[in-house]
Order: structure tokens, then sequence, then C-alpha cells
């Protein structure tokens, strides 16, 4: 084999096409993965991990790659990234009121997506289609732009007491899942949801909460040559060498022959990738 690249890992970028095109930021590197499904790859975790803010080096990762401290003083570390609905920032207590009125103050979206069956999400504007793509999604639909993160979140609440709001995720990569027609299940919800939708609507303005009547269902297709019927997982941690044919990407999952990994997971973690 020959080493391709070593340094900080980070999650795989994603283009969306007929298949989607998955590049892994590693080092000073950005490997195209799909030119490695069907040969054999290592993945060596090299024992030091450096915090994706900071940059120094800890122990232990939080929240996907932060250090301790930056964990716990960071907006994007904060509770309220989770659960939206609990945002704090009209108390005067967040943690970074610029990055707040950057981020949580622009355009979101909620939406369907099928990536384990129906499920509710949000993100923002700038984040689709990333967002399906990373959670393995094979379809996905914007069903409503919303002004702020907050009040995306009490729309996913209201909607997420009749679908799942997390992906399955053993079943999403085993390929287990059947197509949906998505705006049927939108224009169900939306039944349901009727009177709570109207509150919110009344609430924050008909402008602040926007139906997207007139929206695509999207169609993803992932680049595996084979679904594993039983889904076993590696951890760095635990298993410092990763090997085995890799026979599929989806989400920000590697598929080998061996077993899962998800890089996502392993952020800022320091790995040699050899093919």
């Amino acid at each position: 084999m020959q080493e391709l690249a070593r340094g900080i890992l980070q999650k795989m970028r994603t283009e969306l096409a007929d298949t989607v095109q998955y590049r892994l930021p590693l080092g000073d590197e950005e490997i195209p993965m799909n030119e490695l499904i069907g040969k054999p790859i290592l993945l060596q975790y090299l024992g030091a991990i450096n915090c994706i803010h900071c940059g120094r080096k800890t122990n232990k990762s939080f929240n996907q790659g932060y250090c301790f401290p930056c964990f716990k003083k960071l907006p994007q570390c904060d509770r309220c990234m989770v659960s939206p609905e609990t945002c704090h920032f009209h108390e005067g207590t967040c943690r970074d009121p610029a990055w707040g009125e950057r981020t949580c103050f622009a355009e979101h979206y909620v939406y369907l997506a099928n990536s384990s069956g129906v499920k509710v999400g949000i993100t923002r504007g700038t984040q689709v289609p990333t967002r399906w793509l990373d959670q393995g999604a094979i379809q996905a639909l914007p069903i409503l732009r919303v002004e702020t993160r907050q009040q995306s979140g009490f729309v996913e609440r209201l909607i997420g007491e009749h679908v799942a709001d997390k992906t399955n995720w053993r079943a999403m990569l085993k390929g287990q899942v059947d197509e949906l027609d998505l705006k049927a299940e939108r224009d169900r919800l939306f039944e349901l949801c009727a009177d709570g939708l109207s509150q919110l609507e009344q609430e924050h303005g008909l402008q602040a909460i926007q139906r997207l009547p007139d929206a695509e269902q999207i169609e993803i297709n992932y680049p595996v040559l084979n679904y594993p019927q039983k889904v076993s997982t590696f951890n760095f941690d635990k298993t410092p060498e990763v090997s085995g044919v890799l026979q599929g990407i989806k989400g920000q999952y590697l598929i080998l022959d061996s077993g899962v990994i998800n890089i996502r997971k392993f952020t800022a973690y320091q790995v040699a990738l050899s093919a």
C-alpha cells in the first residue's frame, strides 16, 4: 500500500451529482474517495488529537473535534445548537452574540428526509443539500423557510410529535430504506399540525414561517458496491488501525468489508490513509 496523506482528519466534503462525490480532507490533502471504492485501504490513528478550533492537543475530543475548554465556551457547542427552541439569545446569555446573529438569525429550512424512514430536520440555507448528504438520506424535501434557528426549532418540535427526528443509522447503512412520497408526507403532517403551525405563524408572522408548496423532492444516490448485512463499527480509540476493502460511502461513513467507520466522529484525530 502507498500512503496518500496524513494529518488532522476532517469530515468528508460532498458534492451532489448523479452519484454523490466524496473528498476526504486530511492534513494538506483532499483525497477523492470515490476512486478508492473496491480497493483495500488502511486508516491509522497516529495517537494525537488537535482541537479543530484552537489547535491545542487534547486527550479526548468533545462535540466532534473540540477540546474541553472550547467545548465549554464556544457558541457552536452550546446546548441550543442541538435543541434550537432553547435559544437564549434574547436573555443576553449567548456565548458569542456576534456569532449568534450571523448563525442563528440566518435563514433556515425545515425539511423532510428519508434516510431510514421519514424524519423531520432543520438546516441553514447554506447547508442545503450538504446536510442531507451527511445524513445518508436517499430523498429530501424542504417544506418550510424560516427566519431564525429558534423558530425552526419550534416547528421541528411540533412536527416531531408525529415523525422521527433522528436517523436509524444502522438501517441507513444496511440500505434497508424504502422510497417515499415526501410531498404526500408533507401534506399529511401539515394537516396534523395545522393548529400548531397557525399558532406559530400568528406569533412570529407569516413572513417568518413560509410554506414551500413548489419545492421539489431530491433523489440521492450513494457510491456503494455492497451494503453490510450486519453493521459493526470501528473506533480509533480502541482500534488504531482500520483496514479492509472499501465497499462504499454513505453519509459520513466509510463502508468496508470488515466494518464501518464514522469519519465525522473522529474529526480532529491525526490519521494516515494508505491505499
